[in-house]
């Protein structure tokens, strides 16, 4: 009897409210698989058309701001975190030796161009005195064509003379003529030859006159010369005293420091009334274009290309997500420019997989593009790939084939 029992009630069927529960277990695991597959086949999706990394941060123009002269800082205008302008005053260093030093190089210039004032004026002076002597060498030519007619006229005259003395002299043998017609001719013979003894000689003495005036030409074209040499020399001294003039504005002007460009001043070092030297690293400017650099792994590049369009999380804001797009692919590996690159040439060669620096720079349209996005904040990128087109031909296909092979 109990084993009748036991039977009948093993095969009593189900209740209404067992079915019903069946049912709706049913339906749940079936909205929980469908919901499962759609997400999964969402998330597939997504990893396929996109490539992100976590190794990726933001960068920005970081400028590091020096003194180009020495001095004693007089002001600082700006404090750490502070926003600045390009051009706007951010430190002054002590002017007054800088300006006594400009005061100084002004004068010089002054002396130097007083000088050069001098030497023209002794250009001018030297060359009055060419001139005087070019024209008394010309009238001493002059006296000395006059000396030479006037010698041909009396030799003329003489040799006149000389043939009547002569004439008379013979005729005064005969008797013909009277003993003071002969001496009177001779008289007149005598003065000739003295006469033309005086007028040769007055052309030994214009020679030797013209000799002299051109040594004295001579020496006054040497001062001439001596003079515009002189002139350049004063002229190169002028340029050189204007060249420290130049030098010594520049220099006052150094001692403006000013912001190279908009940015946010960092890691400030300077105080008033410290003694910097040129070149001393006072501060940071950091600029206001932020930009990223994602180090993809160089399996993530194949179809990356300049424009796509990239979402950015940035770990400092979980609810924001920035706007950017791919700018440019670094042709080289992060390792290839460390300061000493790896060196594969040796037999134990382990096979790494590397990262290539890709930038990425937010768009202009970007809302939250003003945010404070820091150098070595730590961002997310997310590059929406484009994909690739499908080969076409036999040729196209096998050529696919053995890339993916290789």
């Amino acid at each position: 009897m109990n084993d009748t029992t036991h039977t009948n009630g093993a095969s009593k069927p189900d209740s209404p409210k067992a079915k019903n529960r069946r049912k709706l277990l049913f339906l749940a695991g079936f909205l929980v698989m469908t919901a499962a597959i759609a997400l999964g086949s969402r998330y597939y999706l997504f990893l396929v058309s996109h490539e992100s990394t976590e190794d990726a941060f933001v960068e920005a123009h970081v400028v590091s701001i020096s003194p180009r002269v020495a001095g004693h800082v007089s002001r600082v205008l700006v404090t750490d975190n502070q926003k600045v302008a390009s051009g706007e005053l951010l430190a002054e260093i002590d002017t007054r030796d800088y300006q006594v030093a400009l005061d100084i190089a002004q004068a010089r210039v002054a002396s130097a161009n007083a000088a050069r004032e001098e030497a023209l004026a002794l250009v001018d002076i030297a060359r009055s005195k060419l001139a005087a002597q070019g024209a008394s060498l010309s009238s001493h030519f002059a006296e000395l064509d006059q000396a030479r007619a006037d010698v041909a006229e009396v030799k003329a005259s003489t040799d006149r003379d000389t043939h009547d003395l002569e004439r008379i002299r013979q005729i005064a043998d005969a008797g013909a003529v009277s003993k003071q017609e002969y001496d009177h001719a001779r008289a007149q013979a005598s003065m000739s030859q003295a006469k033309l003894k005086s007028v040769r000689k007055q052309i030994d003495t214009q020679s030797a006159r013209i000799n002299q005036a051109k040594a004295s030409v001579q020496t006054a074209e040497n001062e001439l010369k001596q003079a515009f040499a002189l002139v350049g020399i004063r002229t190169a001294e002028l340029q050189e005293a204007q060249a420290e003039v130049e030098r010594a504005q520049l220099n006052l002007s150094y001692t403006r420091i000013t912001a190279p460009c908009d940015g946010y001043v960092t890691k400030k070092s300077l105080e008033t009334g410290a003694f910097i030297q040129a070149g001393q690293k006072l501060f940071n400017i950091v600029s206001n274009d932020a930009w990223v650099i994602a180090n993809f792994k160089e399996t993530q590049i194949a179809d990356m290309r300049p424009g796509q369009p990239v979402d950015i999380e940035v770990d400092a804001y979980p609810d924001v997500v920035l706007k950017g797009h791919v700018d440019s692919i670094q042709r080289g590996t992060g390792s290839r420019f460390t300061l000493l690159p790896p060196e594969n040439a040796s037999g134990n060669f382990i096979k790494v997989v590397q990262r290539v620096p890709v930038k990425i720079v937010l768009d202009a349209n970007d809302a939250n593009r003003d945010l404070l996005l820091a150098p070595g904040m730590s961002v997310i990128p997310s590059v929406k790939l484009a994909q690739p087109e499908m080969p076409h031909s036999s040729a196209e296909l096998a050529s696919a084939r053995e890339t993916t092979d290789q």
